[in-house]
């Protein structure tokens, strides 16, 4: 595998403990890394603790790293990888926690989630380089669009698989790696990493055809393009409504099967009713909001900051919509401490 006078360069200069180096040879891959370790695992904080795991181990092991087996991209992307296993395997995922607002009583849920670890991924990292940055565009063998593979719902619906499988799917179908190349990664024959595809194919077809998911329903009308007239009409509909508690005007700018989740407190809520029924009693108990336009997951998204007379405005959480055709799909509400990860500051001033 030839490398460039330049790489090859920074390579030897790493070897001999040269950290700038080693920092440029690995800056390029960074975010896609950490978008890599974010499908994997669902969690933002996860994510960004096995990313830098992977760079301590890759710097301790650049040595090793031969480069006339594999690319640098595909070394980095095997350490990775062994990590995020490593996490699935041995850590204890954060645990759901119970519903805590004053004053408001929810409706009985539909169900309880069982992914109350899910944290949202900022749309500005994405936009730095998470995605396709430096070299880090999809193979010719993905079979997913980017921004479907970084949406809530086929993040949710990834944690459903074991997490080899979830390892092989994201490595072939999502990022395009030869099944060669996957092998090398996980240490196992072709045979088996086709084996654990097929498995992992039919699994998340499961979960994406599941009535109520969040994975959604695969007969959804594919969602209108971000930054289009149609997204921003809807959005702006969304933002008037809450803030207005105009509760008919909000529903009728949802889906006869939208879902409602709020991770990591386990209430999920599926069907127009039960959302206005929810959303009732929060305008009902008085509450009100302001809401700041963000995006997450290539997803519309609010910050969400209660309204105090005269008081400062407090954050609550974050809003990210899941949009389809001209209506709203889902509706996933994050805590309050997700806010700084996208620029939104934790209060407002009063007004």
């Amino acid at each position: 595998m030839r490398v460039s006078p330049v790489k090859s360069d920074l390579l030897s200069r790493a070897r001999d403990g040269d950290g700038e180096a080693f920092r440029a040879l690995a800056e390029p891959h960074r975010r896609e890394l950490q978008v890599h370790c974010y499908r994997m695992l669902g969690s933002f904080q996860d994510a960004e603790d096995a990313l830098q795991d992977t760079l301590l181990s890759a710097w301790q092991g650049i040595g090793r790293y031969d480069g006339e087996r594999a690319s640098l991209r595909t070394w980095f992307y095997r350490i990775a990888t062994n990590r995020c296993l490593n996490v699935l395997r041995t850590a204890s995922r954060r645990p759901a926690i119970q519903w805590d607002v004053s004053r408001v009583e929810p409706p009985d849920p539909t169900r309880l989630g069982e992914v109350p670890w899910l944290e949202p991924y900022p749309d500005a990292l994405l936009e730095a380089g998470g995605l396709a940055g430096a070299g880090g565009a999809a193979g010719p063998e993905a079979r997913y669009e980017e921004r479907e593979t970084i949406s809530l719902a086929f993040v949710t619906a990834l944690q459903a698989l074991p997490p080899r499988q979830v390892a092989v799917l994201i490595l072939r179908d999502v990022l395009g790696f030869p099944a060669s190349e996957v092998a090398g990664m996980l240490d196992a024959s072709v045979d088996a990493v086709n084996n654990l595809l097929k498995r992992a194919r039919a699994g998340l077809e499961r979960q994406r055809a599941g009535a109520g998911t969040r994975a959604g329903a695969a007969r959804r009308e594919p969602p209108p393009a971000a930054g289009s007239a149609t997204e921003e009409a809807l959005v702006a509909a969304f933002a008037r409504a809450w803030q207005s508690a105009d509760l008919d005007g909000l529903v009728a700018l949802l889906t006869d099967d939208v879902f409602m989740s709020m991770p990591p407190i386990p209430f999920e809520y599926e069907g127009r009713d039960v959302v206005a029924r929810f959303c009732a009693g929060l305008f009902g108990a008085g509450r009100r909001f302001d809401l700041v336009p963000s995006r997450a997951n290539g997803q519309p998204a609010f910050g969400a900051y209660l309204r105090a007379p005269g008081s400062i405005r407090h954050g609550t959480g974050l809003y990210v919509l899941t949009l389809s055709g001209d209506r709203i799909c889902a509706l996933t509400r994050f805590e309050n401490g997700v806010l700084p990860w996208f620029g939104l500051p934790r209060s407002l001033p009063g007004r």
